[in-house]
């Protein structure tokens, strides 16, 4: 179910080429450990797919064929997770035993508190 009823669910497209088609790719220096070889090949990967502005990165292989992979396979899921909305919350009803304890534990610290006041000066409260 939809997030909202107005949000429409996005088609996701069953090949890569098909759905590499809807983003921009956007390759970049992915830098940390490799030393020279990560400081002058661009092999991070960011996917921001256009029709819903998803924006999704992979820097984790030194490979950009590989990174853009793991890329799609990301940005398939993000999708997937759009299109299944958020799940209601069922209702549950608070067993009488834990709703008398909510009150008495209330109570209990209303007490507590009460006696932390100073003494009014007009008599008992």
């Amino acid at each position: 179910m939809p997030e909202h009823p107005s949000t429409p669910l996005v088609p996701i497209p069953d090949d890569d080429r098909g759905l590499l088609a809807e983003c921009r790719v956007d390759t970049f220096r992915s830098g940390g450990k490799g030393g020279q070889h990560q400081n002058v090949t661009e092999s991070g990967v960011r996917l921001t797919h256009l029709p819903t502005g998803i924006v999704v990165t992979s820097r984790q292989d030194r490979s950009q064929h590989r990174n853009r992979q793991i890329a799609l396979d990301r940005l398939r899921h993000r999708l997937e997770q759009q299109n299944a909305g958020k799940r209601r919350r069922i209702k549950t009803r608070i067993p009488a035993h834990d709703r008398r304890h909510r009150l008495e534990e209330k109570r209990r610290r209303s007490q507590t508190k009460r006696s932390r006041r100073n003494p009014r000066l007009d008599g008992p409260e």
